[in-house]
């Protein structure tokens, strides 16, 4: 994994200032190349190839073509095979494949790749530069563009060490504060877009498009449930396999769920000495110490059951109180969630054993494991019984007459009559703006479950879950992949019907059953639970409360003090804290987005 960073015009100095922006996503290396009409930087952490040949930028075999690349392609082995006889191949490394297949396919390239990934192309001749983002969105890439200057990188912050307006983008404002994150293609500067998922960039004699190579595909093939369970189980062992490819130590990140459980043990089927990490929280016994760490203690006994050498670690308020500004402070494209906190510490923790961690990451978007899919599918099966809702409660024929859209906004929105009590109405846009945000993720299917969990897996999982997964993983420079996101899984998974993931009363069957046989039996009488921190409690230590009491002021950061009403975020402060309330949610995201705007200059 490593950072990149570049720009359509030449200039050393800064390309050489961009990289060190970002040194934590690639430390063991930097490179850069500098030719007329453009400048690339990359900070390399090692993975394949571990030989000075596959530093980069890297040009093809013969000169004309020089990439700047972050991530691996899984399938790399096999595409060298088939471009054997047309590249001289000089290294051992996936990177080298990118620029072998390109030379061949041109853009088409990014069809063939099984992996996660963003780079950039430069082709001298042509004086063209081609970008891609992978299937899913696991490798960021930001970019700003003018109409004249085009400037990227695996991170904002680099891209703002170019003389660029940070002026907040007061609508990806308003979607951050109802959904935690913002969604692609903005990022809260305006100006500054992400590549969307599946999307490639292509500039060449001034002009830029942007164009869809991939987006996952509804193709119900319902051939059986028997065929599907078990091929499920047979492409979820070979994505973990694949994804085993490295020259580094490999690990799993181990939560206690059924998701990391799957990927640890179609790990231990290949691999010996496994090396597994969790992380828990000291707490007192009243803050619900064995709720928090029920999932902990789990890990720990799905490790003893696989053998795995497990790497377990805590934190607490300290720890949090210590590390948390400079962690928040690290997410330059705002996510609101307590997690990110454990997270980077257990990146860091794990990087003294290993370069790469295997999770779980994205098996509940794509499999049906979160709550709501089994609330809405209830709901489904109320809706398909004829005449049922008209005996229903107003309350739930309510639910059930609900389309898709409105239960995302039922489930996953902020709700106007607290946000209006924080933020001035100036700036505060109406719920029925940001619907229509959301409206392009809805596929209008044949049922409103499949059509929520696909709004989660192509806007809330990249643009959430696997940001801030990436951003926490380099905060500790280590790479973290998610098997269940290798786009065989993800063709096939897309593939089942609805009924095949989730019924009125389980979440994720399929995956459950594919995988009974190989997982310890105390894991399938669990609750879901997800993997949460104790952020509520946190912020009712006196050291955090401090922070919070001080970032939550309207004297912290005078740019954004014009949008919150800052006597009633300090009045939704005390009734946490004193317990008559509970506000975590609103005070983590106004607390996250000022010690971001704050730490890079933000202006309205």
């Amino acid at each position: 994994m490593c950072g990149i960073s570049g720009f359509n015009w030449k200039n050393e100095e800064l390309v050489k200032s961009m990289s060190g922006t970002i040194t934590h996503r690639g430390p063991d290396v930097s490179g850069f190349f500098c030719d007329e009409g453009i400048s690339f930087g990359h900070n390399r952490l090692s993975i394949i190839d571990l030989s000075s040949l596959a530093n980069q930028p890297m040009s093809d075999d013969t000169g004309n073509l020089v990439l700047v690349f972050n991530g691996e392609i899984y399938n790399y082995q096999d595409l060298k095979k088939e471009l054997f006889n047309e590249y001289n191949f000089k290294t051992q490394s996936d990177t080298e494949v990118i620029l072998a297949g390109y030379k061949k396919w041109g853009s088409k390239v990014v069809t063939k790749l099984n992996g996660i990934f963003s780079f950039a192309i430069w082709d001298k001749k042509q004086k063209k530069l081609f970008c891609a983002r992978d299937h899913m969105g696991v490798k960021p890439f930001y970019y700003y563009w003018d109409g004249e200057k085009f400037i990227f990188a695996s991170e904002i912050k680099s891209i703002l060490d170019h003389n660029v307006p940070r002026v907040l983008d007061m609508d990806a404002f308003n979607e951050y504060l109802r959904v935690l994150y913002v969604p692609e293609p903005r990022t809260m500067i305006l100006g500054i877009n992400k590549l969307s998922p599946g999307h490639t960039i292509t500039l060449v004699g001034g002009r830029l498009s942007v164009d869809l190579y991939y987006k996952p595909q509804l193709e119900v093939k319902d051939s059986g449930y028997t065929d599907a369970k078990e091929k499920l189980k047979r492409v979820v062992e070979e994505a973990v396999e694949r994804q085993l490819v490295a020259d580094v130590p490999v690990g799993v990140y181990l939560s206690g769920g059924i998701d990391s459980s799957v990927v640890l043990s179609s790990v231990s089927k290949v691999r010996k000495n496994v090396k597994t990490f969790s992380i828990g929280f000291d707490l007192e016994e009243d803050e619900e110490k064995e709720k928090f760490n029920f999932d902990f203690k789990l890990a720990e006994q799905t490790a003893k059951y696989f053998g795995s050498e497990h790497y377990p670690m805590t934190i607490g308020a300290k720890d949090v109180a210590d590390s948390l500004e400079d962690i928040i402070g690290s997410i330059d494209d705002p996510v609101s969630n307590p997690t990110a906190i454990p997270m980077a510490h257990l990146s860091r923790f794990a990087k003294k054993e290993v370069t790469v961690s295997l999770s779980g990451n994205g098996g509940d978007e794509l499999l049906g494991g979160y709550e709501r899919y089994r609330m809405s599918r209830r709901a489904d099966l109320i809706d398909k019984i004829p005449g049922a809702k008209y005996f229903l409660p107003n309350k739930i024929k309510k639910a059930v007459e609900m389309s898709a859209l409105d239960r995302l906004v039922q489930f996953e929105f902020e709700k106007d009559h607290r946000l209006s009590k924080v933020v001035n109405d100036k700036y505060l846009k109406p719920i029925s703006e940001i619907r229509k945000t959301f409206q392009k993720y809805i596929p209008d299917s044949l049922d409103k479950t499949t059509d929520l969990m696909f709004a989660d897996l192509v806007s809330w999982l990249p643009d959430q879950a696997l940001s801030l997964g990436d951003k926490m993983s380099m905060f500790g420079s280590l790479e973290e992949r998610v098997p269940f996101l290798d786009r065989e899984v993800v063709d096939l998974a897309m593939s089942f019907p609805i009924n095949f993931k989730v019924g009125p009363f389980k979440t994720k069957k399929i995956l459950k059953d594919a995988f009974r046989d190989e997982l310890p039996n105390f894991l399938f009488v669990q609750p879901k639970r997800g993997w949460f921190s104790p952020g509520a409690k946190w912020i009712r230590r006196k050291e955090i409360e401090a922070i919070f009491r001080r970032v939550l002021s309207d004297g912290y950061y005078a740019n954004t003090a014009p949008l919150f009403n800052w006597s009633a975020v300090d009045d939704m402060l005390n009734k946490h804290i004193s317990k008559e309330d509970y506000n975590l949610t609103i005070l983590w995201a106004i607390m996250t987005f000022q010690v971001w705007a704050r730490k890079y200059n933000i202006s309205l």
